[in-house]
């Protein structure tokens, strides 16, 4: 019972960094209707940049701040130089774009920064409190789970109780008609890829100090796991994403910790194929209404 305990509470905290990373594509897909596979790259990126001001300044906060901010940055010049002249008529357009992004990065900062793993800090400690003799949660897990936790609070206010969350999601679904009733749109879809990625960095900023160091490939695992947590949840549903995430990172601790670390990735291939196959729109998607 107390290796289950263990783990389910290592699992949550996992799983609330995916419920991040798969929020920033919740955002990408409310935004655009694209799924983004460059955000884990992207994330990188801004990681690189943000360890790079904590070391040059002994700040981590500044680091971390300079990385979000980052993100907001990157986010906004992808979507204004690269995808605004990408042909949507086909949904695979926008994923080769991606695609060639995230190599493009990639190659970028291994040229810059090398591609040898750098150790990352956390800013609190990752040693876990016990109580009973139960290991629970470490004050780094508790700043993970309140990060992701105003973020989710964030965004559902700007989608639900703000006009930009609403002139976003009309941007996204009919723009056209956006247009005509004086949304402007491609400020709406440059807002949306800015916010996307900075929810991405955060993401990375949260989760490389707990075991994947700075590298250009280090977030490829974990948007494969981020990316079936948003199908998992629904790729239009916030809390699907936080929801899927969670699912996710138990999926991954209970399988590494009872069969071995080597069999998670392919716990998660199965569940995202599984998800596909039986309900491809998510389990938080809304009924569609009827065309005939």
């Amino acid at each position: 019972m107390d290796r289950f305990l263990y783990l389910t509470f290592d699992g949550l905290s996992r799983g609330a960094v995916y419920a991040a990373f798969a929020l920033a594509l919740v955002l990408i897909w409310r935004a655009a209707r694209i799924v983004n596979f460059a955000q884990g790259a992207m994330a990188v990126a801004t990681a690189y940049v943000g360890y790079s001001v904590a070391s040059a300044t002994g700040s981590y906060w500044l680091g971390f701040v300079v990385a979000i901010a980052g993100g907001l940055v990157l986010g906004a010049v992808v979507e204004r130089v690269v995808m605004r002249f990408v042909d949507h008529s086909s949904p695979l357009n926008g994923v080769v774009v991606a695609l060639g992004l995230v190599l493009i990065i990639q190659g970028v900062l291994g040229m810059i920064y090398g591609n040898d793993y750098r150790p990352a800090e956390a800013p609190f400690s990752r040693d876990a409190f016990q109580i009973g003799g139960v290991t629970l949660l470490s004050r780094f897990d508790l700043f993970v789970f309140g990060a992701v936790g105003a973020v989710v609070v964030l965004l559902t206010l700007l989608f639900t109780r703000t006009s930009t969350g609403l002139r976003m999601r009309a941007a996204a679904f009919a723009p056209d008609v956006s247009r005509l009733l004086g949304v402007p749109v491609g400020g709406m879809l440059t807002l949306g890829w800015a916010l996307a990625a900075a929810v991405g960095s955060l993401a990375g900023m949260l989760v490389i100090p707990t075991e994947l160091g700075l590298h250009p490939n280090a977030m490829d695992l974990l948007f494969i796991s981020a990316f079936t947590a948003a199908v998992l949840g629904g790729l239009d549903s916030p809390v699907g994403a936080v929801v899927g995430g969670l699912v996710v990172g138990l999926l991954l601790t209970y399988v590494s910790g009872y069969l071995g670390a080597n069999v998670a990735p392919m716990a998660v291939l199965i569940l995202l194929v599984v998800v596909l196959l039986s309900r491809p729109d998510g389990l938080f998607s809304k009924a569609k209404a009827r065309t005939a």
